[in-house]
């Protein structure tokens, strides 16, 4: 994990925290996210994360980190699930947990710092924790919440090194609790179209796939450009959405990848993270996804070019306001709550006791892969993904 002159507290009080194969498809309607087994069940009517009531419980779910993305994204969803709720937060911050109690009516004992964390093993009002903080701190506070006994949601990505993404894997089966990553977007019906169209060949063979996402990136969130704890930059933020959408429209993981950095226009800004690439990926069957990222630029889309016709998103990959076009025409897809429906999913997966179709092995993944992308930005070479996977989870496969 990256070394800081700042401590857990410090970083947090002084910079604030922001967040950021193989969902089956039952229908655009529904809630997805659990193998096998429906993951329809309702919890409106429980109220106490204490009551043994079976499917009709409602999990408790602490937020580890009360960012931007925690602030303005998940503690609104929770008030929208039907299978969970806001139980309980960690925060380094005394003003903000008096500011979180006060809103959301969280008791006293349900209030942790970093320091009392590990105390959280003794709160059954808590089944879930949701490690919402900068990407060198997702290893550690996933592994102390699985020897905690408790389920646990990590942001993507999962971990800074491949080698991290094993321990969190490893610390959460000899808990035999579950791990999921924050992959929202699995339970986002336009993406969830994506797949359909890309994995049936609705529109024939799918021979290029774009996927481009970029932000202009600030000193609001400074981990973000290597500050504090570190673990930034536009592929492990961004582009991250660019690999998952690639792979989760073809349907396939790529067979190798090449990649090349962006020109730094901004020597102080990216000191110490790149500041953007652009990356291809290419899959057995000839195919290819042309992928780029960048933290000094505004993009945000997912194309897929069949041989029979075309279909995009743009943009892609928003937290709302996604659209969708085909050669066909337009996509006529509403626009939902992404995070309530990606929490309310793994509850229900706890709750029927099935897989997620998010776990830590597909994070493993992406990292591994991103890891194989910095590789071939560095040498200049095609990495041969074989060489580089550890982990080879069943691929999304998408059914009417």
């Amino acid at each position: 994990m990256d070394q800081s002159p700042f401590s857990r507290r410090d970083f947090i009080q002084r910079f604030g925290t922001a967040a950021l194969v193989a969902p089956s498809l039952a229908g655009l309607g529904g809630l997805y996210g659990c193998g096998n087994k429906s993951s329809e069940s309702s919890a409106e009517s429980a109220t106490s994360t204490t009551s043994a009531t079976g499917s009709e419980r409602k999990l408790g779910v602490a937020l580890v980190g009360l960012g931007l993305y925690s602030e303005g994204q998940l503690a609104p969803a929770l008030e929208k699930t039907k299978s969970c709720r806001l139980a309980g937060v960690v925060t380094g911050t005394p003003d903000k947990a008096q500011k979180w109690k006060e809103k959301y009516n969280i008791p006293d004992k349900n209030v942790y710092n970093y320091q009392t964390f590990d105390q959280i093993a003794d709160n059954p009002d808590i089944d879930i924790v949701y490690v919402v903080l900068p990407n060198s701190m997702h290893a550690e506070y996933t592994i102390r919440a699985a020897k905690a006994g408790k389920h646990v949601i990590c942001e993507k990505p999962m971990a800074l090194t491949s080698a991290d993404c094993q321990k969190m894997i490893d610390a959460c089966k000899q808990a035999n609790k579950k791990l999921s990553i924050g992959y929202r977007l699995h339970f986002e019906p336009h993406n969830q179209e994506m797949m359909r169209l890309g994995q049936q060949e609705v529109m024939g063979k799918v021979n290029k796939i774009i996927a481009q996402n970029a932000q202009k990136q600030e000193n609001d969130t400074p981990w973000r450009l290597g500050g504090g704890v570190g673990g930034g930059g536009p592929l492990r933020d961004v582009g991250i959405y660019c690999l998952q959408g690639a792979i989760y429209t073809k349907g396939q993981v790529p067979i190798a990848v090449t990649a090349k950095l962006h020109p730094v226009t901004d020597p102080e800004k990216f000191s110490k993270v790149e500041e953007g690439v652009d990356f291809q990926l290419q899959f057995a069957d000839g195919s290819v996804a042309d992928c780029k990222t960048s933290y000094n630029d505004k993009y945000n889309q997912l194309r897929a070019e069949a041989a029979k016709g075309w279909f995009e998103l743009s943009p892609a990959y928003q937290y709302d306001g996604l659209k969708g076009e085909t050669s066909q025409g337009k996509m006529d897809i509403e626009n939902v709550p992404q995070q309530a429906r990606q929490m309310d999913a793994f509850a229900n997966c706890i709750l029927t006791d099935t897989p997620t179709t998010v776990p830590g092995e597909m994070g493993m993944r992406d990292v591994q892969l991103i890891e194989a992308i910095f590789q071939a930005a560095k040498t200049g070479t095609k990495v041969s993904t074989k060489d580089v996977l550890q982990v080879l989870d069943p691929t999304p496969k998408a059914r009417a």
